[in-house]
């Protein structure tokens, strides 16, 4: 069975368009990479109710629930707060990730709002990583991980080798020039439906001197499977009179 993971990004200022997501893409192709698929994303407030309802929500219908967002120093960082309500457990200080902030920070500047930062959730698992001191955590199978992007993946580096995932994440894409969406949608349906596991797209695209076409992609574990319906993807655009070419367009 495929491994799933539900992402939750946290924070008023993605949902004000004050910030622009930049972690998704990371997290959904390294999750992939090692197995286990990004079957949902979801964007919240900094909302006590919000975040403890959807966590334990999510962390019943998922393998994996990963949040990005909300465990810095100052009063709207209330994640690790939430997540340890959501778990049933109390927020306290870890004394091993408070001694390494306090050693980094210096003892004049490792101020209240700053040692927030050592509080986890009882039971916790610290993510180190190799930016920033100030930990992200792992709980039953909750990860939290920092919003700042550079922090967070290097956070998710830390994780990534100790989730259980399964196969990892294989695709076969081909593009072609002169192609449309209408020509190909009843091949392309055919198709996934003699390959109802796997996930296969269209993305049309046009290229800087006015030339369009479309890249169809077959995604799986299975990698026999996804092979053999990237053949069968092959076939059908020849048999619309167009050439097949290997992998994503690119535009240069």
């Amino acid at each position: 069975m495929t491994v799933t993971a539900c992402l939750l990004v946290i924070g008023n200022e993605i949902l004000s368009g004050r910030t622009q997501d930049a972690n998704i893409r990371f997290i959904a192709q390294g999750l992939g990479a090692i197995g286990i698929a990004l079957d949902e994303v979801r964007v919240i407030p900094d909302k006590r109710e919000r975040i403890v309802n959807t966590v334990i929500e999510c962390r019943a219908r998922f393998d994996h629930v990963l949040t990005t967002g909300g465990i810095g120093p100052t009063h709207d960082d209330i994640t690790s707060a939430c997540i340890a309500e959501a778990v049933g457990v109390p927020l306290e200080i870890h004394r091993e990730s408070f001694d390494l902030l306090e050693a980094h920070m210096g003892r004049e500047k490792f101020n209240a709002a700053r040692q927030r930062m050592a509080m986890l959730p009882r039971g916790a698992t610290p993510i180190r990583n190799a930016v920033s001191v100030a930990p992200g955590f792992s709980i039953a199978n909750i990860h939290v991980m920092a919003g700042i992007p550079r922090v967070m993946q290097a956070m998710f580096e830390t994780l990534a080798p100790t989730l259980k995932g399964g196969a990892p994440l294989v695709s076969v894409a081909w593009h072609s020039t002169q192609l449309s969406e209408g020509n190909l949608a009843e091949g392309l349906e055919a198709i996934q439906a003699r390959y109802p596991t796997l996930d296969l797209g269209s993305y049309p695209f046009e290229r800087p001197d006015g030339r369009y076409g479309v890249t169809l992609v077959t995604k799986g574990y299975d990698a026999a499977r996804v092979e053999a319906a990237g053949g069968e993807v092959h076939a059908l655009i020849e048999s619309l009179g167009c050439t097949p070419v290997a992998g994503e367009p690119t535009f240069t």
